[in-house]
């Protein structure tokens, strides 16, 4: 046989392995040591970089107030796990009996016992820590439970059951209930861990003749098993509290919180008793300390089990069963009342009373409906939701540009303004790389602005502010934009490195002089950034230097979650000009669910609707998407040019909010800092009216009854311009609601009947942060039968006019798109108001072709069409002369918003509005001419300057005296969207 060792002999010399040689230890020991370094350095990077950028943004107590939390938690209660498991574990053993005759049980053990000796110690420490870890890591999670807890505020108000404040229930039983389920946690670990190490030890015998236990093993367990029944005892007391934020499926209210009859009658007195019964079972299992077995304790437990069967299940179904159903309706009203009451309080909607509307006209007069409809509202038909490519194509200027999918709408001198920011498009750079990407493309460049009750000739926005630098109403402002909502990559700005600033007669640079970002000028946090965002350039690239600073989460939603991370934030960030600064509102709220008697809702799901489908930027952030409580308690800003977040204390009565002011000094300001040019553009926040507006389909009812029998729910009815079924987005409009003596900047919703498609209510709120009235829903209860939003959808569908135009667009290869259907209280009655577009196939952006109007009215004598018509005309002032068959007359003027100042009247001279209006028409002849010539570029030219004089014509028109307008002769500028649309009926190209 060959000689399969390493030695000599036939099959060849040995190879003798020795140690390695000195140097090869040291370097085998460096590498480990740089290797070990590394990894640790990695780790430690994210909290670096977490740290730098937390103090950037001036916010760091944030950040070590919420870190020091989780540290102190992670400690306390790992310790505390370990303690426990590792006492337990090292009692067992101490207790264990002396080993005397072995059984067969005790030999196949013994292995394992000789096994462990040499490592007791190791295994002990091992096993706490391990235990320690998870349970300090699950107790870190609880910051926010224990921060409240801590710093909890009173509410001021008592739940009706127990009569504790509401901040028991918020603050203090979710801190209550955390810990019983580390006593638990704690209990059932160092039982099994005792239990393990006694069957090892020979304190528990299994197969063994004798005695199961020795009496050290039995006095132990039983011990921790009393500790148990104990812990159970108390949660069944705490479970009494809990029936106050309980939910349940209720068929008179679905999603129900609170107790119910069987409830405060059954359940409630069950619990009281399974406490009493656990408390005894505790000290029977206590006393096998003294007495040594464990007869009573067993009983006891199996007293207490039967007890939870019988009396905390069966019965409450007996009183379910035989006492509640057959009179179902009295026996919970009065806890349906409790849960009316509660629910409008924690929602805020406890001031809003339904008002009867009866959908019949108060006035019969055609002249005078159509009087009033010209102050009823400033009729937006510029839509938001529609006109986004309008504004890409008209207004992007660049590739790397664009604007959001969904514009806001704001108010700039009184008047209803679309308004969107040209931010950066990094997938539009023209040439992608490092460099460009991080360092060359770092901002958007502008604000956008349309009217938003005006279009030009052509059906495309009348802009107020546009170009590139932007030009308009707003005067000189801080264009640059380096924070927005679709700008998500980092940046390294303000080194060597030059930044593009924008293109016109060749490319401006500009180099970031803002506060903001983190500096990158030293080695230590430049490899730190390397790490953090996986990019070794960052590290060793010579465009970083003295001076650069790296900008990241741009986002205004992001910044204000991480300076707030106890904030729920609205879906809806929107900018605003203040103080010649890009600002971005945001409103964020704060929530519980521990608000007793009050109804659930799922944020995510009562916030959705047509926009929000698809469209996870307008979704809502939320720390707890199960609420019973809210309020829109903060209003933060974010600068868009140097990213400064600043939080300003908005309900000053909100104890959620003291809780975390408490929890969190000095980082949100107070209500008075809020300087007036902030306060114009301040609204009422989208997602909690959407919030107030799913409870108020139940309950707007008051009596418990009519909320019993749901004759009177409603739903918010789908978007009819939508495909996907989606609910109806809520609108900002400028409006009169019935009673009122002006417009106020409002938002509104229409609600149907369940099941039915007719009109059930519509609800207002006064949006306007700077009115005294803010905050104040108005809800109509319409009491006859009016048409719904689908109805006047379906019959507008219906109209010959439209299928004829439908057809004519079609055969000029555009597509139809329906705006926003506006509703409007007019006289007793509803006017319905709708936008439609027209988009070419050639075109990238839709345009401005026609306008629906219906005025329902359920008090239309037989035969009488005049007062429920539905007209598609070309214009706002065609149509509402057509709806109520009124001769032609001059176009609304938009009524003087508060806070505005009627124009200067200079002297009479109409010299400019006359060359505006020549300029007006040259500028549309050579646009008509360039689009039979198919030259785009031409086109887009002629359609710049067509716009420009429009806006000189609106200006010189404005300016004029009663002595410069002749006879008959319309005031030009008033309202462009009158303009007639072109008479080829075609969708201009792209520009």
């Amino acid at each position: 046989m060959p000689d399969r060792g390493g030695g000599g002999g036939p099959s060849g010399p040995r190879i003798r392995v020795g140690r390695p040689s000195r140097r090869a230890r040291t370097l085998l020991m460096t590498l480990g040591v740089l290797a070990v370094l590394a990894m640790v350095f990695v780790m430690f990077a994210g909290f670096w970089t977490d740290w730098l950028w937390y103090r950037s943004v001036h916010y760091s107590s944030v950040f070590t107030t919420t870190l020091w939390t989780k540290i102190s938690l992670f400690a306390v209660f790992g310790l505390l796990m370990g303690l426990a498991v590792g006492l337990n574990i090292w009692l067992a053993h101490r207790l264990r009996p002396p080993l005397s005759a072995m059984s067969l049980e005790q030999q196949s053990l013994d292995r394992y016992r000789m096994g462990l000796a040499p490592y007791k110690k190791w295994v002990l420490l091992a096993v706490t820590a391990l235990v320690g870890l998870i349970a300090g890591a699950s107790a870190s999670g609880q910051w926010r439970t224990w921060l409240m807890w801590v710093n909890g505020v009173p509410f001021g108000q008592k739940d009706p059951q127990f009569q504790l404040d509401v901040a028991f229930y918020a603050f203090d039983l979710p801190w209550y209930r955390f810990l019983l389920a580390f006593g638990f946690a704690a209990t059932i670990l160092s039982l099994i861990a005792a239990a393990l190490t006694h069957y090892l030890y020979g304190g528990l015998r299994i197969t063994s003749p004798g005695a199961r236990a020795t009496a050290a093993a039995t006095g132990h367990l039983s011990v921790l098993l009393g500790v148990f029944v104990t812990l159970k005892a108390v949660a069944y007391w705490l479970d009494r509290y809990g029936l106050a934020v309980k939910s349940s499926d209720f068929k008179a209210a679905g999603n129900w919180t609170g107790l119910r009859y069987v409830d405060a009658n059954a359940y409630l007195p069950a619990k009281t008793i399974l406490f009493c019964i656990a408390a005894i079972c505790a000290v029977l299992f206590f006393a096998t300390l003294w007495r040594r077995t464990w007869q009573l304790p067993v009983i006891g437990f199996g007293l207490m089990v039967l007890s939870a069967i019988l009396i905390g299940g069966l019965y409450p179904a007996i009183v379910q069963k035989f006492q509640v159903q057959p009179n179902e309706q009295a026996k919970e009203a009065p806890y349906i009342q409790k849960n009316i009451d509660a629910t409008r309080k924690a929602y805020d909607i406890d001031a809003t009373e339904p008002e009867n509307y009866s959908g019949k006209s108060t006035v019969k007069a055609k002249d005078q409906l159509r009087t009033d409809s010209d102050t009823a509202a400033s009729y937006r038909l510029i839509d938001p939701n529609i006109v986004s490519p309008t504004f890409q194509q008209l207004e992007q200027k660049r590739k790397y540009y664009q604007f959001p999918t969904t514009l806001d709408v704001d108010r700039y001198k009184g008047q209803d303004t679309v308004v969107g920011l040209r931010e950066l498009n990094i997938k539009g750079i023209p040439k992608r790389n490092w460099i460009n990407d991080h360092f060359t493309y770092t901002h958007g460049y502008g604000a956008i602005m349309a009217a938003g009750t005006q279009t030009d000739a052509n059906g495309s926005p009348v802009f107020t502010e546009s170009g590139l630098p932007t030009t308009g109403q707003l005067g000189p402002y801080q264009q640059r934009i380096y924070y927005g909502e679709k700008t998500d990559q980092y940046s390294i700005v303000g080194g060597p490195q030059k930044e593009l600033d924008y293109e016109e007669n060749g490319e401006k640079t500009t180099s970031y002089e803002g506060k903001s970002g983190v500096n990158l000028s030293n080695t230590f946090n430049r490899a730190a950034y390397a790490v953090a965002f996986s990019e070794p350039q960052i590290l060793y690239s010579g465009a970083i230097g003295e001076g650069s600073r790296i900008l990241y989460n741009r986002t205004p939603k992001e910044r204000v979650e991480a300076v707030a991370p106890w904030l729920t934030i609205d879906g809806d960030a929107y900018p605003a000009v203040v103080d010649n600064k890009i600002q971005w509102i945001v409103d964020a709220y704060t929530t519980t669910n521990g608000y007793p008697y009050a109804s659930r809702t799922t944020l995510g799901e009562s916030t959705a609707d047509a926009l929000t489908v698809g469209n996870q930027q307008r979704a809502v952030v939320a720390q707890q998407n199960q609420v019973n409580y809210i309020r829109n308690s903060v209003k933060a800003t974010v600068d868009a040019y140097d990213g400064t977040v600043t939080l300003y204390q908005w309900d000053t009565e909100d104890p959620v909010l003291k809780t975390w002011m408490k929890a969190f000094p000095d980082t949100v300001q107070p209500r008075e800092a809020i300087k007036d040019s902030l306060m114009q553009h301040l609204r009422y926040p989208q997602d909690m009216f959407k919030v107030q507006r799913e409870l108020l389909t139940r309950y707007h009812v008051k009596d418990p009854a009519q909320f019993y029998s749901g004759s009177d729910a409603w739903q918010v009815p789908d978007d009819p311009t939508n495909a996907d079924r989606s609910a109806v987005p809520p609108y900002y409009l400028s409006m009169k609601m019935p009673g009122d003596k002006q417009q106020q900047f409002s938002l509104t919703t229409t609600f149907t009947p369940n099941g039915r498609p007719n009109l059930g209510g519509f609800m207002a709120v006064d949006a306007d942060a700077g009115s005294k009235d803010y905050g104040r829903i108005r809800l109509l209860r319409v009491t006859s039968d009016v048409p719904g939003p689908e109805q006047v959808q379906n019959k507008l569908n219906s109209l010959p006019s439209v299928a004829t135009f439908v057809r004519d667009m079609k055969g000029a290869d555009s597509d139809i798109r329906y705006g926003n259907l506006l509703t409007v209280p007019l006289d007793g009655g509803f006017l319905y108001v709708e936008p439609v577009y027209a988009q070419g196939r050639n075109a990238h952006y839709p345009l401005l072709k026609k306008v629906a109007v219906s005025y329902v009215d359920a008090d239309q004598p037989e035969g009488d069409t005049t007062k429920d018509t539905t007209v598609f005309e070309d214009n706002l002032t065609e149509a509402l002369n057509a709806v109520f068959g009124v001769e032609g007359t001059t176009p609304p003027q938009q009524p003087e918003q508060p806070g505005t100042k009627p124009p200067t009247t200079p002297t009479t001279n109409d010299a400019a509005l006359k060359k505006a209006i020549a300029d007006a028409q040259k500028a549309y002849d050579d646009g008509e001419a360039a689009l039979q010539k198919g030259d785009w570029t031409a086109y887009g030219k002629a359609q710049e300057a067509l716009q420009k004089a429009l806006q000189e014509a609106a200006e010189a028109g404005a300016k004029l005296t009663p002595a410069d307008q002749k006879p008959g002769e319309q005031k030009p500028g008033a309202t462009p969207s009158t303009s007639p649309s072109p008479s080829t009926g075609a969708s201009p190209p792209s520009g």
